[in-house]
């Protein structure tokens, strides 16, 4: 194919979308809608496995010491909690440090409760605040660290504490969201699918006169197929963009009226680059693949004659 045959070829793949303005603003307008939907979808989707990510990452160990604790057993368990592979971060945190965090949750109002309790008056532990690497792993660091008290008496390690069926329940929810989010996607994804593809097969069968018309006066298949093919690539370019652009912008809004509100200052949503770069580029695929799809397979029934 020369580049001039090329040339005419995107010239009237470009003029049948004008040429025919209600039937290409029909099939624009499906197509935006249906990945305007399917984007959304994606978009809610995104922040909530981004929500529960950052609820798995406050899950914690907090390791208690005997308030006698040798410092060289502290230094020992400190070292055999750190060098678990498991581990992401271990804290110590020292009964003094302990009382000043204290103090700092209950403020003025617990002064009366904490008053006098600096020093060897201190009823607090020395303890450990245990970070994992992967959330799902920290029923199984908990228990490695009940071990080091194996053989020990009396034991240093006081209590190991993870909340452990909240955690259970939280590991189970965020589970249930995340399979829920995926099959929700995948299902809008397929409908947006057949709907964009429908749509786009009705915009060329009703030309179907012109097509059969080409064939009898000598065209060749790829002759009356390419414009066809360039003019489904255009209306899934243009369907995909236009929700693109109205899903950068609300998120955008959205994230600056959130950043502004001290109501919702707590909510965190995923960054903007990160969501709309694989929105963005997952809907445009969509758009041209189904464009170029739905005109090539129903140009393909007219083209024998």
């Amino acid at each position: 194919m020369t580049i001039s045959t090329l040339g005419r070829h995107f010239r009237e793949g470009g003029k049948n979308i004008i040429r025919n303005g209600w039937m290409t603003f029909a099939s624009i307008s499906s197509i935006s809608i249906s990945l305007f939907i399917l984007g959304l979808f994606l978009i809610l989707s995104l922040n909530v496995n981004y929500l529960t990510e950052q609820i798995e990452k406050q899950v914690e160990i907090k390791v208690f010491l005997e308030l006698e604790t040798p410092q060289e057993e502290i230094e020992a368990i400190e070292a055999s909690i750190t060098g678990m592979p498991e581990v992401e971060k271990n804290t110590f945190v020292s009964k003094e440090e302990g009382l000043e965090i204290l103090r700092e949750k209950m403020g003025e109002s617990g002064e009366a409760y904490l008053e006098g309790l600096d020093g060897e008056n201190n009823p607090l532990n020395d303890s450990f605040t245990v970070e994992v690497k992967e959330p799902s792993q920290v029923g199984m660091v908990a228990q490695k660290i009940e071990a080091l008290n194996t053989g020990k008496d009396p034991a240093p390690i006081v209590s190991v504490n993870y909340g452990k069926g909240t955690v259970d329940t939280l590991f189970k929810v965020t589970s249930i969201i995340r399979n829920v989010g995926l099959v929700l996607v995948v299902c809008l994804a397929l409908t947006a699918m057949f709907l964009i593809s429908n749509t786009i097969k009705l915009t060329i069968m009703a030309r179907n006169r012109e097509i059969k018309i080409m064939k009898l006066v000598g065209a060749t298949n790829s002759f009356i197929n390419w414009p066809f093919f360039i003019e489904g690539a255009l209306l899934g370019l243009i369907g995909s963009i236009i929700p693109i652009g109205i899903l950068s912008y609300g998120y955008f809004e959205l994230l600056k009226s959130t950043q502004a509100d001290i109501s919702v200052f707590m909510v965190h949503f995923k960054p903007l680059l990160e969501v709309i770069y694989p929105v963005g580029i997952l809907l445009l695929s969509i758009g041209l693949v189904i464009g170029i799809w739905g005109s090539t397979i129903s140009v393909r029934k007219y083209l024998k004659v």
